[in-house]
Order: C-alpha cells, then structure tokens, then sequence
C-alpha cells in the first residue's frame, strides 16, 4: 500500500487537537491562524513549537515579526477559530475584529477568555516539507478562568 497525502491526513483528522490561534504583531503586520499542530518542547526554558503551512500569509509575518502567542480555546470560541481559519474570507488585521484583544509582554495580540496563552519570541526555525516549525521561547503566560477545552477531532470542533 502507498501512502498519500490524503491518506495521511485522513490519518491525522482523527487525532483530536487543542483549538489554538496563533497571532502576531509588529513591523510586519498583525496576523493571525486557527492551529492544531502546537506542542511543547521543553520547560527550560520554556519552549513550544508550532507548525504553519508555508504558504499561509501568516507565516511570512510571523517570521518577520519574531513574536507570536498561542492561545488555547474554550468551547463557544468556535467562531473566532473560523474567523481565524479562514471562513468569512478575513484576512490579516481584519481577522481580530472577532473577539476581544489585548496584549502581553511582546506585544503580539493575546486573546481574551483563552483557556490559556502563551507569549513567545521566536527562536528557532526549521523547513520541513510544506510547513514552517516555529520554536518560540515562551515569556510570559496568561491563564484564563478554565472553561471546556476546545479540540478539532473528525473534522468538526467538540468541547470535552
């Protein structure tokens, strides 16, 4: 059998995966995307990696911009994951106009009423394939007051 990458994907649709935005701002712009693929690298120091499809625009400014934060959502924060996903055609900046922002200390946008929220500098850089593997080194944290988690599992959202 010859795996595809549609077999792959198939494969990967059923892993259930915390809801993250990923958002930046700075010289290049704000952005921001809906991302599964986060984990944590280690805890010193504090480190996490995201993936980004290379061709996202978003990619591109968050290289440029060297920050980003990571934040994790609750349930009834499905349509900003949409938003942020791409459905409604927002693009860059036009995206955060769905849910409440502030910021932390890089200065990259942080989502109020995230489960939690990572603030990262962007640290490491590796090219793999079709995406970009970000290491942000973790500066400050922001945790938020619990709620469901929200995980895409089967191609649809669940709260869990």
């Amino acid at each position: 059998m010859t795996l595809t990458p549609l077999d792959f994907r198939e494969a990967l649709s059923r892993l259930a995966s915390a809801v993250t935005i990923v958002a930046t701002d700075g010289p290049a712009g704000k952005a921001g995307l809906t991302c599964s693929a986060v984990t944590s690298v280690s805890d010193q120091p504090a480190t996490v990696l995201v993936c980004v499809k290379r061709t996202s625009r978003s990619n591109g400014v968050i290289k440029a911009n060297k920050v980003f934060t990571v934040n994790a959502l609750v349930a009834g924060q499905e349509p900003v994951a949409d938003v942020f996903a791409g459905r409604g055609g927002l693009e860059g900046a036009e995206r955060f106009a769905t849910g409440a922002w502030d910021r932390l200390l890089t200065g990259a946008p942080a989502l109020a009423g995230a489960r939690m929220t990572l603030d990262c500098r962007l640290s490491e850089l590796v090219e793999v394939g079709t995406h970009s593997v970000l290491f942000g080194q973790v500066e400050a944290v922001r945790l938020g007051d619990g709620g469901q988690p929200l995980v895409y599992a089967d191609r649809r959202y669940h709260a869990i």
